[in-house]
């Protein structure tokens, strides 16, 4: 990503959700907000090429792993967290419809500065606000310590913290996200969502396909795929930095499971989303 521009695969991934609330009625996931923000009325049609499977199988899952961040958030917020960050939240649209804002849930959205900027000019444009407890912290990644920035923008690091890291480990250098990983793992029981790709050659054929069409769409974005990891690296990972509870859900599976159907037989390799706690 250009330092000085704003992230092209946010902007795909909101289109993504956006599409899913109209070519499936989000099914998986409401976002009531999602078209808007993008720019869209609720009557544009969706993207041109929407009926590509691939297009389909991607949609899906961002719409899944949205809701599968979501419930596990509103499980920890009913065991007292009331701490939220955002990491990589690009058009993310959780802090226009937060509603744990009354309870007194604290949103914290980072993000690498342009696009951030953009995405509050975007908020502007639509004429959305988000909810009370909203703050805004900049972020590289790639260069900045992560909570100390959130710490100057009145995070608390004593107090619980539920984070949601999606649509970001991918595009980072391993170290980075080791290094993000092990911070968040000091704070007190922490909590996380991310998701990540498995490398290609665990793959089923049809998947590899599916995952290499798209790693050519965000590499031609100036966005490459950098960061693999598998299912048991990253677990191992997890635990050696003290995460004690992990539950992984490959993209087919996370899908089905909202669909409220079996999983397609033979299917391996691909995305996932992860959910990893500190109980201890």
């Amino acid at each position: 990503m250009h330092p000085s521009l704003s992230s092209q695969t946010a902007l795909w991934a909101a289109t993504y959700r956006s599409d899913h609330q109209i070519l499936e009625q989000g099914l998986i996931f409401k976002d009531p907000f999602a078209r808007r923000l993008i720019g869209l009325a609720d009557t544009d049609p969706p993207s041109a090429d929407h009926d590509r499977p691939p297009n389909r199988r991607m949609r899906l899952f961002m719409a899944a792993r949205s809701r599968f961040a979501e419930d596990r958030l509103a499980e920890a917020f009913e065991r007292g967290v009331r701490q939220l960050v955002l990491l990589g939240a690009g058009l993310d649209t959780f802090s226009l419809r937060n509603p744990m804002a009354m309870g007194g849930l604290r949103v914290f959205e980072v993000d690498h500065p342009a696009t951030q900027a953009w995405k509050r000019e975007r908020l502007g444009a639509a004429g959305l606000a988000p909810s009370s407890g909203t703050n805004f912290v900049a972020v590289d990644f790639e260069r900045d310590d992560v909570l100390a920035n959130l710490s100057d923008g009145g995070f608390n690091p004593e107090a619980p913290s539920f984070f949601i890291w999606l649509g970001v480990v991918p595009y980072l250098v391993r170290a980075t996200v080791t290094a993000t990983l092990a911070a968040i793992a000091r704070l007190p029981r922490p909590e996380i969502v991310l998701d990540y790709t498995e490398p290609f050659e665990a793959a089923d054929t049809d998947t590899r396909a599916f995952l290499a069409e798209h790693a050519e769409t965000v590499r031609a974005f100036g966005e490459p795929w950098i960061t693999f990891f598998g299912t048991d690296e990253i677990a191992s990972t997890l635990h050696g930095l003290g995460f004690d509870a992990i539950t992984d859900f490959r993209a087919a599976a996370a899908v089905a499971h909202y669909l409220n159907r079996p999983p397609p037989a033979g299917r391996t390799g691909g995305g996932h989303a992860l959910h990893a706690r500190v109980t201890r």
